[in-house]
């Protein structure tokens, strides 16, 4: 059957303030995630894609253009079901004032109990997302051969929650799961099982050499807490 590439977008404005977007209008790459974006089409070139498939807000959008530009006639569509999760009353909060909700806890250690007020659960996220992935797969498989590979532009839970759903894991595993602002993650779909080929990977290994600790502010680095970072996080600085 057809691979999928994961792409998450490039590090946004909202990543590097700290701020969960969400649904938010207007949140654009930032000057490292347009960088980050002009630099996909090299790494994906020899990569043949039959199709590439992009959630309908801007910085996925961002992400997309210069290997759209890079490669005219590649055909792309939008579906709103790889879109952020709606994290409701949460959109536009700073993640360091989310930090001390009861309803983070829940969201770190038992995401599949955890509903956003005002916006959606996280299994609900999941389902659809995933429901996506496995349409899009056999609609590629289909009109182009057990062979093809396409792309779908994403968000840092939506593609933590495919990755999951891949490798048999429940939704209360999948905060063990980091992808970075313009990783790649790959996963091929067999008859049978899918297997996981690439996760989170931009080819920069820099972002795993010790960081200096941030000046107490528990949203800025979750992972020093062993938390996940709720909607994906800025990446290595």
């Amino acid at each position: 059957m057809a691979t999928l590439i994961l792409v998450r977008h490039g590090r946004s404005t909202a990543n590097t303030d700290g701020v969960l977007a969400g649904w938010t209008p207007g949140i654009a790459l930032d000057e490292r995630g347009a960088a980050q974006a002009a630099a996909l089409p090299g790494r994906l070139d020899g990569v043949p894609l039959a199709a590439a498939v992009s959630s309908p807000l801007q910085r996925c959008r961002e992400t997309l253009r210069p290997l759209l530009e890079a490669r005219p006639g590649l055909p792309l569509h939008t579906d709103d079901r790889i879109g952020e999760c709606h994290y409701g009353d949460w959109s536009g909060r700073k993640l360091s004032e989310l930090s001390g909700e009861p309803l983070m806890e829940v969201v770190q250690q038992h995401p599949s109990d955890a509903a956003f007020p005002g916006g959606e659960s996280m299994r609900s996220m999941q389902a659809r997302a995933v429901d996506a992935v496995r349409e899009w797969n056999a609609r590629v498989e289909a009109e182009h051969g057990p062979d093809a590979v396409f792309l779908m532009c994403s968000h840092g839970d939506i593609i933590k929650s495919v990755v999951a759903d891949a490798l048999g894991m429940h939704l209360d595993l999948f905060q063990r799961v980091h992808v970075d602002p313009c990783s790649v993650t790959a996963i091929r779909y067999t008859r049978l099982r899918p297997f996981l080929l690439r996760l989170g990977d931009t080819g920069d290994l820099t972002g795993l050499a010790p960081r200096e600790r941030p000046d107490a502010d528990p949203g800025r680095d979750a992972a020093a807490s062993g938390n996940a970072e709720v909607g994906g996080g800025a990446g290595a600085p």
